[in-house]
């Protein structure tokens, strides 16, 4: 069953035309990962889940609802978002950081938030010794990791990520795979996940997107994407054996 689809949409900006009549199905469950060159719409078809960016013409639908016609911000709540560097509130600690979007939705039960914030900073590997730190006392490891964890802590049904690992350094990013991948299998949440590394693409996706100038160049799971790639694009992106 799909839970986001993408009908006849058309974006553009200014006389440059980002996406042309483009129509994708996401199915409930699957980890999808958006890889293609800059500019090719990876970000925007990303931002128009949440309605951070709404298109010129057609439809996205969101678990069977068209999300030109529900409250935004409710919206917002259900979908998990995290995006590259550090975007935490520098003035809130972690603990108040994670704690912010269950906060607005479990107002009469402040226990399920503090259950969220304990089980989210366990499974995304930060010691609860850090609760009381604030951002800037944190490495960029840690910053993600926090990310991660608040945009998890409402337990979304769809989470959106915008190359979360970009901003950090190869041994921290690898890790972060690893504990990204283990949530997904633990919770089964539908995944957008935006990168510019076929490599981290073909490693964490059920399903790779691969676009090129506002078009789908290929859909398929890594092991088709790898094995037949369906353009000259798609061969030229995967890395090939030696």
């Amino acid at each position: 069953m799909a839970i986001i689809e993408y009908i006849n949409v058309n974006k553009s900006y200014g006389n440059d035309w980002t996406l042309e009549n483009f129509n994708l199905e996401i199915e409930q469950g699957e980890f999808v990962t958006i890889v293609g060159s800059s500019g090719s719409g990876k970000t925007t078809i990303l931002k128009m889940v949440n309605g951070l960016i709404i298109p010129d013409s057609g439809t996205i639908i969101v678990e069977g609802q068209d999300i030109q016609n529900v409250d935004l911000i409710n919206l917002r709540r259900n979908i998990g978002y995290a995006v590259q560097g550090s975007v935490l509130f520098p003035h809130m600690t972690v603990e108040e950081n994670i704690a912010y979007v269950p906060n607005l939705l479990n107002k009469k039960n402040k226990q399920k938030t503090v259950n969220a914030i304990s089980k989210w900073m366990g499974i995304v590997g930060l010691d609860d010794s850090l609760r009381d730190r604030y951002p800037g006392e944190l490495s960029g490891g840690q910053q993600q990791r926090v990310g991660i964890a608040r945009s998890l802590a409402a337990s979304p049904y769809i989470l959106l990520m915008d190359e979360p690992f970009g901003s950090v350094d190869e041994i921290t990013r690898k890790q972060l795979q690893v504990e990204l991948k283990a949530i997904y299998e633990k919770t089964g949440i539908t995944v957008m996940f935006v990168t510019h590394d076929i490599a981290e693409a073909l490693l964490l996706g059920t399903k790779v997107l691969v676009m090129n100038d506002g078009a789908i160049e290929q859909f398929d799971t890594p092991e088709n994407i790898l094995q037949n790639p369906a353009t000259p694009y798609v061969e030229q992106l995967v890395p090939r054996e030696k």
